[in-house]
């Protein structure tokens, strides 16, 4: 088997500890951008759709600057925002390069696109339950906390789930610039040094883990849809 294994893939062989850590550093990524990210992406979905007209809390300004933000961010390309956020990021994190350097960008990559998709889900609600809900005198923040989020969960999971793959996606272009992980292995390895058995390695991998993400996540939604 190792002689196998050094005959497909010899570069892979030789390097096999650094492909592991490079598994590693997307790892660390992936899920630190992904806490900060879902969360507060998660959270500025649930303001666009309380602040939209004829909504629990509807403030006309704040859903439209909100909106517009969010669409002004979310058309930049991820590279160009590494870029614009290159100081900004050194402030925040001492260092524009490695997986410190790329964590704060993909927070802000990634933002964007969790609120819409957040909006999305919760515009799926039916609204004749939210009236029923306000009917009953109930508060509104009560409505938000105990009647839209939990109607709203599985698509709120899909959605969840959706942005860590995007996330993935996001870390490995972030390897194009130094950024580490898996992408920065790929780029470092497999195209500056022509070692082409390492980039397959690492598309099998990325396809892989996106493959097992889909799967938990689509088992989850069924599990909390019930």
């Amino acid at each position: 088997m190792k002689d196998i294994l050094i005959k497909i893939m010899p570069n892979v062989y030789e390097l096999y500890k650094s492909v592991f850590n490079s598994i590693w550093e997307t790892f660390i990524m992936v899920l630190i951008s992904g806490a900060f990210g879902i969360v507060i992406g998660t959270l500025l979905g649930i303001i666009l759709v309380v602040s939209s007209e004829g909504n629990l809390y509807a403030n006309k300004i704040l859903n439209g600057v909100l909106g517009r933000i969010i669409n002004a961010v979310r058309s930049i390309p991820f590279i160009i925002i590494i870029a614009l956020l290159v100081s900004f990021t050194r402030w925040i994190v001492g260092t524009s390069i490695g997986i410190r350097g790329a964590i704060v960008p993909m927070i802000v990559g990634i933002i964007p696109f969790v609120s819409r998709i957040t909006e999305q889900a919760l515009l799926e609600v039916d609204n004749g339950v939210i009236e029923a809900a306000r009917s009953m005198g109930l508060s509104r923040f009560f409505i938000v906390r105990r009647v839209l989020l939990p109607e709203a969960l599985p698509g709120l999971v899909r959605s969840i789930i959706t942005s860590f793959i995007s996330l993935i996606g996001l870390s490995a272009m972030a390897g194009t610039v130094g950024g580490g992980g898996i992408g920065a292995f790929a780029i470092r390895y497999g195209y500056q040094r022509y070692m082409h058995d390492i980039t397959l390695l690492m598309v099998i991998i990325l396809l892989l883990i996106v493959n097992f993400v889909q799967g938990f996540g689509n088992k989850f939604a069924k599990k909390v849809s019930h």
